[in-house]
Parts: structure tokens; C-alpha cells; sequence
């Protein structure tokens, strides 16, 4: 079976996790979000890719949820004493990748191109394809202005309340090569339990991702990130609330329309599945907090097992 997954933000990189220990790795293609990408110190960070990159490898740092295990930080403490830029915090390994990324771009070489190298050298089986090669960021519109997405989420720990989130170069953006044979040849599409605003919300910007999701037929099954209506981490539910109106699991599903024919959501939301369903999305209920790699591996099973009662 083919599954094509839309990811993005740690809790997605975790969700893939499971998927790829679930079915064959080789039969899952990740469709990455690239909004949170940005330059520190004259390299280019692809924060959401690296998170996939890592969690894939087995490489991840778990304890902090984001970045390379076994991870030091001379650099970024050389940086800091030399009153450099050192708010987004940049590991030794991690500088490492980031390094020979830039490298190539800069060669001209298309950030597709270099993702596969990257997986490749670091023993990644499944496809990791960055939703566009094009230049694509996202800006939160806030109460306090407007900024970047890194700036608005690690800069000023996303305090900040949302009143729009933009994706800058959507309007121009193409899907990178892959993306949509990857949809159209997938047996199942899911949505990772990942931010819809941030995360999710940038993949669909460009405009024939969107279409494809829109057009598919085969099923499409999102995963809520929130349980008892709360964020395990971030300002998702902070967002969905000021957003979307509210923190149900139907409201996460109001962030799909059209695009989704399934939502698994924790037991803890199982009130909600009659309004899930009365917006014409099939509701699943189980444990949806992934603690460790089993509880990854069953959240996928569940999402993957949507395809039976398509």
C-alpha cells in the first residue's frame, strides 16, 4: 500500500515515525512543510524537514522534541560570546547538515534535490519531498504585528495571539517534483496530527496540492492534534480557539473542508464524534497520544486501517 503523508512540526515527524513501522517505509512518501524555513547565520534551515530527516534516521532528539540526539553546542556558545545572533539555538550536528544544505542550494541545486541526498546519506528509506521548491513562508498577523513565523514562535514563544496566519510566495509556488505523483499514485493520504494552521496550512497554500487532495479518490484521513481539546505541545489549540472558533474535534476537522473523509481523535473527544460526523467526516476514536513507539505505531495502525472501510 502506498500512503502519502502531509506533515509537519515535531508531533507529525513522531506520527511518521509510527507509520513507517507500521508498512514498509519505502511505500510512504512525506510531504513536508516548508513555511517555517528560514536563514540563521547565513545558512538556510529547513526546521520541519530536519524534524522528518531525524525522526526517520533515529537520530531525533526525543527529550527535547525537536533536533539531533547527543547534540553539543560550542558554536552556538561561541556565537553568543561573540554577540552574535543566537536566539534560534543551532546544535553542533545539526550546523553540520545545515552547512552542506546550504552548500548545494547555493550550487543551485533545487531543495528537493538536496533532501534526497540528505535521506539518502543518512539511511532514510521513505521519500521525503518538501511541499515546493519555491521560496514559501509563512507570517502570523498578531494583535502586537505582524512576523515571521520563527520569530513570532521561537523568538516570542508564540504569546502572541493569531488574527491570520499568510503564506507569503503561495501565489507562485509549484509543488516540488514528486509531490503530486505521490498523491495521485497513494493508496490512502493522511494528515498528520500537526498544526493545521502552521503546519498543515502552508502544504495546502499551494494552490495543485490543494486541487489534488480536492480531486482524490482515494481516502483522505487527518489525525487531530488535540486531546480533551488541548495541545499535547504548542499553540494549536490556542489558534483553533481564536480561528476556527473553538477546540472540538469537529473544529479541527472544519479546518479540512472538502478535503477529508476521516478524522481519528483521542477518547477523550469521543463527545464530539456525532458533530464530526454531521459534517460528513467519519469519526475514530483511540488513544492518540504518542508517548512512546508503540503508542506511535498504534495511532498510525489506526489512521492506515481507515483504508479498509473506505
Amino acid at each position: 500500500m502506498k500512503v502519502a503523508v502531509l506533515t509537519g512540526g515535531v508531533g507529525g515527524a513522531r506520527f511518521l515515525r509510527g507509520i513507517v513501522d507500521a508498512v514498509d517505509p519505502a511505500s510512504v512518501s512525506a510531504i513536508v512543510n516548508v513555511g517555517d524555513d528560514l536563514e540563521v547565520l547565513g545558512l538556510s534551515v529547513s526546521p520541519d524537514l530536519d524534524s522528518v530527516l531525524y525522526a526517520l534516521a533515529g537520530i531525533a532528539d526525543e527529550e527535547r522534541g525537536w533536533g539531533r540526539a547527543d547534540e553539543t553546542w560550542n558554536a552556538l556558545a561561541t556565537v553568543e560570546s561573540l554577540g552574535g545572533e543566537s536566539w534560534f539555538r543551532l546544535g553542533d550536528r545539526d550546523l553540520g547538515l545545515h552547512a552542506v544544505r546550504t552548500q548545494a542550494l547555493r550550487d543551485g541545486a533545487p531543495l528537493s534535490a538536496v533532501t534526497a541526498k540528505l535521506a539518502a546519506a543518512l539511511g532514510v528509506e521513505t521519500t521525503i519531498l518538501p511541499a515546493t521548491d519555491g521560496r514559501l513562508r509563512t507570517w502570523l498577523d498578531t494583535t502586537n504585528g505582524s512576523f515571521p513565523f520563527q520569530e513570532w514562535f521561537v523568538a516570542r514563544a508564540h504569546r502572541d495571539p493569531v488574527d491570520r496566519v499568510r503564506s507569503e510566495g503561495a501565489t507562485e509556488a509549484r509543488p516540488a517534483p514528486g509531490v503530486l505523483e505521490a498523491l495521485h499514485e497513494a493508496d490512502l493520504i493522511l494528515i498528520a496530527p500537526s498544526n493545521p494552521f502552521v503546519s498543515i496550512g502552508p502544504i495546502l497554500a499551494v494552490e495543485r496540492i490543494r486541487s489534488a487532495l480536492e480531486r482524490r479518490r482515494v481516502p483522505c484521513v487527518a489525525v487531530s492534534p488535540l486531546i480533551g481539546g488541548l495541545a499535547v505541545k504548542g499553540p494549536a489549540a490556542g489558534m483553533l480557539q481564536r480561528l476556527q472558533g473553538g477546540t472540538t474535534a469537529a473544529h479541527v476537522a472544519g479546518c479540512y473542508p472538502g478535503l477529508i473523509d476521516a478524522l481519528v481523535m483521542d477518547e477523550k473527544d469521543a463527545a464530539d464524534a456525532d458533530a464530526v460526523s454531521s459534517a460528513g467526516v467519519r469519526p475514530i476514536i483511540t488513544h492518540t497520544l504518542m508517548h512512546d513507539a508503540a503508542a506511535r505505531r498504534r495511532l498510525a495502525e489506526a489512521a492506515l486501517d481507515a483504508v479498509a472501510f473506505a
